[in-house]
C-alpha cells in the first residue's frame, strides 16, 4: 500500500496539467491588442493632419491599419452525420447417406452436418453546432498583400460564472462592409473559442476520475 499514495499524487498532478482542468484567464497576451505609439509627431509646414490618419470623403471608415478595430459577426453552423450498415450470412449443409452392403443397409452410419454463420452490424453518428453573436477585435498586423491579421477576446461576467469568446484569423479588406463588419465565415485560418468558467461550467463537466475511466488510456 505504500506505493498507492505516490501513484495517486502523480495521477492528480497529471490531471491538473491538462488544459480542461486549468480555467482560462482574461487579458491573455495572445489575444491582447497591439502596443502602439500614440505620441503625436511634430507639425511641419503648418500642417494639421497626420500621415495615414486622415479622414477621406470618398471612402468608408473601415479597418485597414494596425490598431484599428473590426466587428466580427459570428454566423457559424455545422451539421454532420454518418451512417453505416453491414450484414452478411452464410449457410452450408453436408449429408452422407447410409451405406448399402448387399441386401443390408447400415442406417446407423448415415450422417449430416449443418453450419450457419452471420453478422449484422450498424453504426450511426450525428453532430451539430451553432454559434450566433458578435465580437469586436483589433487588427494586430497587416500582411504584405494587404490582408489583416485580427485577434481579440470578449468576456461576460454572469452571476454564476464567466463566459468568453476568443477569435483570431486573417481578413481581406474587400470583405469588410460599410459598417466595418465582416462575417466569421470569411475569416481565413479562423480560431474561434466559446466557453465558460465558474459554477455552471464546473457542474456541466465530468470529474477527472470519470474522464480517466472514459479516456483511451483505460484498458477495460
Amino acid at each position: 500500500m505504500k506505493w498507492l499514495i505516490p501513484f495517486l499524487m502523480v495521477l492528480l498532478t497529471g490531471c491538473t496539467m491538462r488544459p480542461e482542468f486549468s480555467a482560462p484567464e482574461p487579458d491573455d497576451e495572445a489575444f491582447a491588442p497591439p502596443v502602439l505609439d500614440y505620441s503625436l509627431p511634430e507639425a511641419s509646414d503648418g500642417s494639421l493632419y497626420r500621415n495615414n490618419y486622415m479622414m477621406t470623403l470618398f471612402q468608408d471608415r473601415r479597418a485597414y491599419r494596425v490598431g484599428d478595430i473590426l466587428t466580427i459577426v459570428l454566423d457559424e453552423e455545422t451539421q454532420s452525420s454518418k451512417k453505416a450498415n453491414t450484414q452478411f450470412s452464410k449457410d452450408s449443409e453436408v449429408g452422407i447417406s447410409a451405406p448399402v452392403f448387399g441386401n443390408y443397409t447400415a442406417d446407423n452410419l448415415s450422417a449430416s452436418v449443418d453450419a450457419s454463420r452471420g453478422f449484422d452490424g450498424s453504426s450511426q453518428s450525428s453532430q451539430g453546432n451553432k454559434l450566433k453573436g458578435a465580437i469586436t477585435v483589433t487588427v494586430n498586423a497587416v500582411l504584405p498583400n494587404g490582408v489583416l491579421r485580427v485577434r481579440g477576446e470578449k468576456w461576460l461576467r454572469l452571476n454564476q460564472g464567466d463566459e468568453f469568446i476568443r477569435l483570431s484569423g486573417i481578413v481581406r479588406v474587400d470583405d469588410i462592409n460599410r459598417l466595418n463588419q465582416v462575417s466569421s465565415q470569411r475569416i481565413g485560418d479562423a480560431r474561434i473559442t466559446y466557453s465558460g468558467r465558474g459554477a455552471l461550467a464546473d457542474s456541466n463537466s465530468a470529474g477527472w476520475l470519470t474522464q480517466f475511466f472514459t479516456s483511451p488510456w483505460m484498458p477495460f
